[in-house]
Parts: C-alpha cells; structure tokens; sequence
C-alpha cells in the first residue's frame, strides 16, 4: 500500500494550527477521557471533501489507517474500509456514517476517496467524547473540512444500546465481540419483516433462532409458521404445535368459492367460465342445506358453512338432469369425476374426509393460530406431504383464515398474528411467473393492509429477485444474508433504505450465518453474526456429507424395500 503522505492530507485540513480554533462545522480533538481510550480514535483519519443529502464524500489519510489496522479495538482496526463507521463532529453532536465504497485519487500521491453514508447522530460524552443519546436522521450536517473519527467499539455499544422497547437478542455486532445484537419486536413485527440469503448460508437456522427468541420474549404468542419442506418440525418439537397431513384434519369446506375453483376445476378459457358457473349454483346449494344456514339467514357461495361432498355431488347430478340446462353434460361430467377422485384418493383425506363434516371451525382456527398457546405459542404447518397439486390452495385457504380472522375480530380484544412462509417465492411469485392463484393475492393482500388488523407477514426465501413486486418493499426490516445471485443483490438494494447502501455492497461476502439488518427492527443498519442454536431447536436443514454417508454399506435392500412400499401406499 502506498503512504498518502502528510502533505496530501494537509490541502484538505483547514489551515492553521492543529490547536488553533476551528472553522465553523469543522471537529476539534475530543476532551481528554477519563477512561482508557486509544490513541488512533483521539486521532482523525480524514476530512470531509464534499456533502449531499444523505451522505458526503470524504478524503482518507491512508498513513493513519494503516496506524488503525493495528489498534486493539477491532472497530477502530477497521476504521474506514467499506461497510465500517466513522463519526464527525457536528457542534455539540457526533454524526454517524457508514463508509459505502473506496478509490483511488488519481489527483493525489496514493490518496484514498470514499463516499459515506449518514446513519444518525448522538450527543458527546464530555469526559470520553463519545457517543450516547443516538437516533436515527440528521438535524445538523457537517462543512467541507470537518475531519473524520473511526468509531470505536465504546461508540457502539452505546448507539446499539436499547432504548427500552422490547426486543430479542440475535447475536453479535460485527465486527465487535462482545456487543450484542437486538430486533425490536414491536417494531419489526409491526411492519413486517423478510429473512433473505441463497441456500448453504444458514437461513433456515437463523429463522428458527429468531422465531425461538421470539417465543421465549412472547410464551402467549400466536404465530404460524408454513413449512414447505418438513425442516422446521425438528426445532419446534418440544416448543410449538407440528401439524402435516396425519393430524391437520382442515375440513374442505372452509374453502372461498375461488379456492373450490382451484381445487375441482381442471379447465381454462370459456370452458372454464362455463365450469365454475355451474359450481356456484350447486355449491350454494349445498351450503344451504346445513341447519347453520338456516338460523343465518343469507349466506354466499364463499360463506364457511359445512355440506357433504355428497350433497355437492347429486346437486351436480340433479343440474346435469335438467332438461334446460343451457350446456350440454360434458361440464358437469368433468367436476362430478373431480370430485369423487379427490373423494377416494387417500393423499387428500387429511383435507377431503367425510369425518371433516363436523362445524370444527372455531377448534382448527384455535389449534392452528395457538389460541389459547398453550406454553406453545407456534404452530409449524409442515405441508410437505400435501398433493403438489393443492399445495398452493392449502396455503391460500390458512392465509387467507388468518385475514379473514383478524377482519372478523376487529370488535374483540386483539390477538395480533405472525404468519411466516418459508420459500416465500413459491407462493408470491414475480409478474414472470405468476400463474394467478389465489395464494399469491391473499399474501399480496397481507403485505399491504394486514398491520391493520394487528396481522404480521414474515417472508423467508432465497430468490428475493422472484418474488413479486412491491411485496419486499412492504417489509419494515430486512434480514439479508449472503445472496450469490446478481438479480437478487440488485432486487434487495433497490428495497433498502438509501443510509444501508455502504453495508449492501458487502452482502456477497458475508460468511455463512452473518446478515446485514436494516429497517425498523434496528436503530440503524448493522451486521450481525447470528448465535449458535442448540442441536435440539436447528432445523432439519444439514446438508448430507457425502463421503460420510458413502463410505458405509449394509441394509440397502430393506430401506429400497420400504420405501417402495411407502411409495406404492401414497402414505397411506
């Protein structure tokens, strides 16, 4: 590296001595501390050159950062290199930046240009010079020729402090080792949150770890979890409620008029229109036929009263019986045969049993949002085993319970509601590949009004750059692990605030189970390395070790065996 020289960091000094009075906006050396406080952070590393807005551009002194690189402190040690923080005296106040990225000055011998990003301000202690009182935004912008502090590891602790609201701790500030790492609850739950990272880099550990802590914060809570791949059964075992397809026991007939259409419609275009006109009228019909619907008066083709597929089923041969009938039998035909084979196919009996018929509403809608919690306050709806086929309605027709529940609530005490999703692209996908089901119009609809209804949407995925547009940008806080993928770390810059722009660049290298979190759950942007989780509450998520698992020999016939005959019986 080549030494920047005390004379090209001088033209950018205001002139005079280093003792002399200041130009207006321009930074004095902080008060002798009391404390033990390092020399490099008494010490500044540049000066401001230019400002803007929401940040400046500033000249670093590369002779005192390499005297940094050497500093105990590790914040210090780091002191101007992209994604760390420096301060700059403003008055009476500290201003807190994040340095976004670093070049050469061609116009200088070895100079180092940087452009910086203002995170907030905080008063001086008077006897350290350090900074307490922090909040976010800037009243007081500094001058050309303030001079630039590295942020020490006291500095921190103190903007990282709580400031009393509840929250749950994570894991540790990078790149300090003892400052721990807080979400704000209320805050991040208030408006949504999105844990993104590629796959490999510790997402789903890290989800459990955050929905753990919120568990241990809020043992009353209600929160429901939507698990595509059976992972988080295996954390929440001891904790939450697991529900798959053995005991979820959902009865069809709380499907919307929409999700029946998804379910037993097989046709597209006109024919389909002529399809779900007929379903309409022998749907209603049969949902008048419940003694519920009697005391109630009028009720809808999407009103949750219970019928009996058999009901739906002579309602449908009645109507293709009819002599006037305005179409020929063919539709008729097509919904009847869907019917009985979602009837008799055992893969869809946790969902289509003649047991389900029962008015169980209230005790699923109990079961499945944990009111009451029963010291298990989460609910982990493990949907692995559902047909590929209505996998998406399942998880349409849960979302859609928990909007419809807190709409319905709105008189009663509020029980807010956390509903997190797993492979978030799945069912809220992008304009490129929406297929207009009624799944990603539910999750779209929650994203944008449920934090009115006291409804909480946790979106969890690995291709940010799938899901659909504005959805991400309807997430308070955001929690971004390592993305490899150009599109996504395009995608997720474009939804963080401009202030996170300096920690955004380093999202391609950060190690497995470090994020970077910005948004309302934190006082400002920051990198987190998470804690480790018990083996007990991980996830099912390791990846095999194939040498491992290779190197062993013994019982291939009988596991071939068995899972043919597991394959053969559907699971039943």
């Amino acid at each position: 590296m080549t030494d920047m020289g005390s004379q090209n960091f001088d033209q950018f000094q205001p002139a005079g001595p280093a003792d002399a009075p200041q130009q207006p906006g321009a930074t004095a050396r902080p008060a002798p501390a009391t404390d033990p406080v390092s020399d490099n952070a008494m010490q500044p590393i540049g000066v401001v050159i230019e400002i803007a807005g929401s940040g400046s551009q500033i000249a670093l002194d590369l002779q005192r950062l390499n005297e940094c690189m050497e500093d105990d402190d590790p914040s210090i040690a780091l002191a101007g290199q992209v994604g760390s923080q420096v301060k700059i005296r403003v008055g009476d106040s500290w201003l807190l930046a994040s340095v976004r990225n670093q070049r050469q000055d061609r116009r200088t011998s070895g100079g180092i240009l940087a452009n910086i990003d203002f995170l907030g301000e905080g008063q001086e202690e008077k006897l350290t010079g350090r900074i307490h009182g922090f909040r976010r935004g800037v009243t007081r912008y500094p001058v050309p020729g303030a001079y630039i502090y590295p942020a020490t590891t006291a500095d921190l602790r103190q903007i990282y402090a709580s400031d009393g609201r509840a929250n749950i701790q994570i894991g540790k500030v990078f790149p300090t080792k003892d400052i721990r790492a807080g979400l704000y609850v209320d805050a991040m739950l208030g408006k949504h949150f999105a844990l993104l990272g590629s796959t490999g880099t510790g997402k789903s550990t890290s989800a459990a770890l955050i929905l753990h802590r919120i568990c241990e914060a809020a043992p009353e809570g209600h929160i429901v979890m939507i698990d595509p791949h059976g992972e988080y059964s295996a954390a929440f075992k001891q904790t939450g409620m697991i529900l798959d397809v053995s005991n979820l026991q959902m009865p069809y007939w709380l499907m919307n008029f929409e999700e029946h259409c998804e379910v037993l419609l097989t046709t597209r275009g006109d024919d389909r229109q002529v399809d779900a006109d007929i379903l309409a009228k022998c749907l209603l019909k049969s949902r008048s036929k419940n003694r519920l619907a009697e005391t109630m008066g009028k009720i809808t083709v999407d009103s949750p009263i219970p019928y009996l597929l058999s009901d739906l089923s002579n309602a449908i041969q009645d109507e293709m019986g009819k002599l006037d009938k305005a179409t020929n039998s063919a539709p008729y035909m097509r919904i009847k045969t869907k019917l009985e084979e979602l009837k008799s196919d055992p893969r869809y009996q946790f969902m289509f049993s003649g047991m389900l018929v029962g008015d169980t509403m209230a005790e699923f809608i109990g079961r499945v949002f944990r009111m009451p919690s029963d010291g298990k306050p989460i609910s982990i709806i493990d949907v692995s085993g559902v047909p590929s086929d209505i996998t998406s309605t399942v998880v349409a027709v849960l979302s859609r319970l928990v909007f419809d529940f807190a709409i319905w609530g709105r008189e009663e005490s509020q029980r807010p509601i956390l509903l997190v999703c797993e492979e978030a692209h799945r069912y809220v996908p992008s304009e490129k590949f929406a297929d207009a089901s009624s799944v990603g119009r539910i999750l779209s609809r929650i994203a944008k009004e449920g934090r009115k209804y006291g409804i909480s949407l946790g979106l969890i995925t690995q291709r940010p750059s799938d899901l659909a547009e504005g959805v991400l940008s309807q997430c308070g806080t955001i929690i971004s692990m390592r993305l490899n993928n150009d599109r996504d770390q395009a995608f997720v810059k474009a939804a963080m605030p401009e202030g996170a722009r300096g920690f955004l660049d380093s999202i391609p290298a950060l190690r497995n189970r470090e994020c970077i979190i910005c948004g309302e759950g934190v006082a400002i942007p920051i990198r987190v390395s998470f804690d480790n989780l018990e083996e007990a509450k991980r996830p099912a998520s390791e990846d095999p070790s194939f040498v491992d698992l290779w190197s062993k020999s013994g019982g291939e016939e009988d596991m071939v065996y068995r899972t043919v005959q597991r394959w053969r019986s559907q699971g039943g």
